[in-house]
C-alpha cells in the first residue's frame, strides 16, 4: 500500500492498475477538490492534511509513502512531519519526495526561491532522515527516495540522540496532537530481523496470518478466531451476491465498509474491479486497523457521530455491520444515516447487517429518506436474530415516483 500526498490521483490511478492500492490524501485548497476528482476515477482519496493532528491511521501501516509537489516544509517544527511519516511507515518501507528542494541546484531559478533557501530546506530533511535512521538509497533529477531500517540493530548512527516517544501505543491517534518524536520499532531478536514481521506479496498476504494477530498483539483475537471470521464472511459475502447481483458486475467501485472489524468483508470482495476503504469505529472495543493494513487492505479511523472526510455523492456501496448497535445511546441513528445518504451516490446500494429490532428502525428511518429495502433472513435461517437489509438510494426529483427496485 502507499501513502501519498497528491495530485488529481494521476500515480494512484496508474498503480492501480499494478495491483497495488493507495491512500492518497489531500486538502481542499487552490487546486479546489482533488479528492472528488479521485473518487469519481474510482481512485481511492480523502479529505486530508498534514497539520497538528497525528494522522488518522495505524503505526507500521505503509509499504511506501509518496509526495509529489506537496510543499510540506518537512524540515521545520523539528522534523514532526517526517517523523510521523516514520509512524506510519513499517520497518523496511519507502519515503519517496519529488519537487522542491530535491535537486534545487538545477531548479531553484524556475522555482523562483532563493538556492540558499532550498539548500538549507534539503540540508534539514537529510539532518532529520539521518535522525530517523532512513537510509537514502536514490536521487536522480527531481525524485529522492530514502528507506526505514528494518530494525534498531540495522541503525548504524548509534551516537545520534533521539526523543523517543513516550506513549505506549503508536495507534493512539484520534485528535491526538503530533509530536517530534521517534517512534520506537517492535521487538526483534535478530540482527537481520524485521521489526513488526515480514509481509508477503500481494494478493498471497491478503489471507496470511498477520503479524498483530500471531503475536497476540490483538486482545481477544487468536489465529483459529481469525480463520474462523474469515471463513465466516466469505458465507457472508456470497450471501448478499445471491440478493444483490450487481456486487460483482463492476458497478460498485468505491465501496465504504463502516465497521470493517478483521478486514474479512474485503477480502471477501477482493477483485481488481473494486476497492474498499475500511473504516475503524473510535469507540471499538478492539483496535484491528493494523491488521486491516497487514493484509494489504486500507482503512481509516472515525467516529461515526462525525461527518465523514469525503465529498458527497463518493461512495457506490456502503457496509454497515452491527453499526447501529455499536453506536446505540452515543449518537442518534438519524444523524449517521443522513451522512451515508450524504456520501452515497445516486442508485448506490447499502447492506445493514443487524439485530432485527434495530433493523426495523433503521428501515422505518431510511424509508422517510426514499430509500427502496429489502429485509432477509441471516443465511442460516430465520431463527438467527441478526437479519440484513439491503436498500438503494433512488434518484428521484421531488414531485416524481421513479425508483431503482431491489427485485
Amino acid at each position: 500500500m502507499i501513502c501519498s500526498l497528491f495530485r488529481v490521483a494521476s500515480f494512484g490511478a496508474y498503480l492501480f492498475k499494478k495491483n497495488v492500492i493507495g491512500m492518497s490524501f489531500a486538502p481542499r485548497d487552490s487546486h479546489e477538490a482533488q479528492v472528488q476528482f479521485a473518487l469519481e476515477r474510482g481512485v481511492p482519496g480523502v479529505i486530508g492534511v498534514l497539520g497538528t493532528i497525528k494522522l488518522p491511521y495505524p503505526s507500521r501501516a505503509f509499504d511506501m509513502s509518496h509526495c509529489s509537489r506537496c510543499l510540506i516544509p518537512w524540515g521545520e517544527n523539528d522534523g514532526m512531519y517526517m517523523m510521523e511519516v516514520d509512524r506510519v511507515l513499517r520497518p523496511g518501507g519507502y519515503w519517496v519526495l519529488s519537487g522542491p528542494p530535491i535537486n534545487w541546484r538545477t531548479n531553484f531559478q524556475a522555482w523562483s526561491r532563493p538556492k540558499e533557501e532550498l539548500e538549507e530546506e534539503q540540508r534539514k530533511i537529510e539532518e532529520i532522515a539521518n535522525l530517523l535512521c532512513w537510509e537514502k538509497k536514490h536521487e536522480m533529477g527531481e525524485i529522492a527516495i530514502w528507506r526505514k531500517r528494518v530494525n534498531y540493530d540495522h541503525c548504524h548512527q548509534q551516537n545520534v540522540r533521539r526523543k523517543m516517544c513516550q506513549s505506549k501505543n503508536a495507534d493512539d491517534v484520534w485528535y491526538k496532537k503530533m509530536e517530534a518524536c521517534v517512534t520506537a520499532y517492535p521487538e526483534t531478536t535478530k540482527a537481520d530481523e524485521f521489526a513488526g514481521g515480514t509481509w508477503k506479496p500481494f494478493p498471497e498476504r491478503l489471507n496470511a496470518v498477520p503479524f498483530r494477530i500471531s503475536s497476540g498483539s490483538i486482545p481477544g483475537v487468536s489465529i483459529e478466531t481469525y480463520q474462523q471470521d474469515n471463513q465466516s464472511w466469505k458465507r457472508h459475502v456470497n450471501a448478499y451476491k445471491r440478493v444483490n447481483k450487481l456486487i460483482d458486475s463492476g458497478r460498485y467501485r468505491n465501496i465504504l465498509d463502516m465497521n470493517a472489524g478483521l478486514g474479512n468483508f474485503a477480502a471477501a470482495l477482493e477483485s481488481p474491479k473494486l476497492w474498499v476503504m475500511n473504516v475503524m469505529p473510535t469507540i471499538a472495543e478492539t483496535d484491528t486497523l493494523g491488521v486491516i493494513y497487514e493484509r494489504g487492505l486500507i482503512g481509516i479511523y472515525h467516529d461515526w457521530c462525525e461527518a465523514f472526510s469525503t465529498y458527497p455523492r463518493t461512495y457506490d456501496l456502503i457496509h454497515a455491520n452491527g453499526l447501529f448497535s455499536l453506536y446505540k445511546n452515543k449518537c442518534s441513528a438519524e444523524d449517521i444515516l443522513l451522512e451515508m445518504d450524504r456520501i452515497l451516490r445516486p442508485e448506490g446500494a447499502v447492506i445493514f447487517r443487524d439485530e432485527m429490532n434495530v433493523l426495523n428502525k433503521v428501515k422505518r428511518i431510511v424509508g422517510g429518506m426514499r430509500w427502496n429495502t429489502k429485509m432477509v433472513d441471516h443465511e442460516n435461517g430465520p431463527l438467527v436474530s441478526e437479519k440484513i437489509l439491503f436498500a438503494v438510494k433512488r434518484y428521484w426529483v421531488a414531485g416524481e415516483s421513479n425508483s431503482t427496485s431491489l427485485e
